[in-house]
């Protein structure tokens, strides 16, 4: 079978659009067909009139403010589709880039009724175990996961320290699973909007040396620490402004107290809190607007923010959690800092705004933007990918001869 007759399910579970429609393009970019279960959010002008895409809108419209009932019936009626699709689909390949809403549900019995039903399982690992980063870890949250990790039959990561957590952690045989980039997100629209209309938009004076903290807002990620960190420099005279833009994810009480931290540092004036959901139309605004965006994690493998930031073209400050400090070249496209030491990120932002990758930005963003574009290309992705589905699918055996040079 040719790469052009592949055909593959990417079940997407109606969720971050970016990455899916990156390893969808990469992918029918290779003449792979296929079959994109998807929703109303993740649904683009892409996945029509395209020989290639059958696009199947498995959950509608997911919007939040309905009646309990609605959403009831809506998940329902999504799970009943995706069995219903198992059972006939013409895919023999299922890649799972998303869990579903009941996620034990989704690693255990559904993976095994996919089983039953013939089909092979790609799984994309974005996060080992995500409920031991985010503090609710159990015995159960890790029984399924064991689970899903078993039932699959390859697995993808995106640095070599998450495949080293699943051996360690998990059992799982390196032979099994792979490392991919992190593709860069391309697909959240750059108009020809400069930074000097950015920041007007944002109210953000044109000469304020401009921090962005950007993404749902939850413990992990440290925003207090950065917090902090400005309370730090605020003593010393230095006063930057920061944009946090994001929602809260499930974590009032800890952003209550964030808040307070705000309010008894003395920086109300400093930080501009926009605490909501960023459409992808609007993402531009903040990454043009920014001198900086500044990651404070605590612990992560990886983080998505800091492809989108590179996409800007956009330097970041990271801590030294997970692979974050491999991705990041010091002086040229960032710096890193000690995690949960708030005087070393001090320092860290005062090294950025003394350096010449601050004094040049201008002329350095289009830098950070080829570097991005190299090295998280979605073609090193999809290359990656169709050679994994071909040892899958003997039938696919041919998908060889169409390797991308990695």
């Amino acid at each position: 079978m040719s790469a052009k007759e592949m055909h593959v399910a990417l079940l997407t579970a109606g969720r971050d659009k970016p990455y899916a429609l990156g390893l969808a393009a990469a992918l029918i970019e290779s003449k792979i067909t296929v079959d994109f279960l998807g929703s109303d959010l993740v649904d683009a002008p892409m996945l029509h009139n395209n020989p290639l895409v059958a696009f199947r809108n498995m959950r509608g419209d997911q919007a939040i403010d309905v009646a309990l009932h609605r959403k009831i019936v809506r998940l329902l009626t999504y799970y009943v589709r995706l069995l219903t699709y198992a059972v006939s689909a013409g895919p023999k390949i299922f890649h799972i880039l998303w869990n579903n809403k009941f996620e034990f549900f989704d690693r255990t019995l559904l993976m095994l009724f996919y089983r039953i039903c013939g089909r092979r399982l790609v799984l994309t690992a974005h996060n080992v175990n995500a409920g031991e980063r985010d503090g609710n870890d159990s015995s159960l949250n890790r029984l399924t996961l064991r689970i899903q990790y078993k039932l699959a039959d390859h697995i993808f990561v995106h640095t070599n320290q998450m495949r080293q957590a699943l051996e360690k952690e998990f059992k799982v045989p390196s032979k099994k699973c792979s490392v991919i980039p992190f593709g860069i997100n391309s697909t959240v629209p750059s108009t020809t909007l400069d930074g000097s209309r950015a920041r007007a938009l944002l109210g953000l004076n044109p000469s304020e040396k401009v921090l962005l903290f950007f993404g749902n807002i939850a413990p992990y990620k440290g925003l207090e620490a950065l917090i902090q960190a400005m309370g730090e420099l605020a003593k010393e005279g230095k006063r930057y402004r920061l944009v946090v833009a994001g929602r809260v994810k499930d974590c009032d009480a800890y952003w209550r107290e964030v808040q307070a931290d705000i309010e008894r540092l003395g920086l109300s004036a400093d930080v501009l809190l926009h605490i909501q959901y960023v459409p992808d139309e609007e993402t531009e605004i903040y990454f043009k607007a920014a001198d900086v965006t500044v990651l404070p994690y605590k612990h992560v493998f990886q983080s998505g923010v800091l492809f989108l930031a590179y996409n800007f073209g956009l330097p970041v400050i990271a801590t030294d959690v997970g692979s974050l400090k491999e991705e990041i070249i010091e002086g040229e496209t960032g710096f890193v800092c000690r995690a949960e030491d708030t005087r070393d990120l001090a320092d860290a932002i005062r090294r950025y705004f003394a350096s010449d990758l601050y004094k040049d930005l201008p002329a350095r963003r289009q830098r950070i933007r080829d570097f991005a574009c190299t090295r998280y290309s979605w073609s090193r992705v999809a290359a990656i990918t169709m050679n994994i589905y071909a040892k899958l699918d003997p039938a696919m055996t041919e998908i060889r001869s169409h390797r991308v040079a990695l």
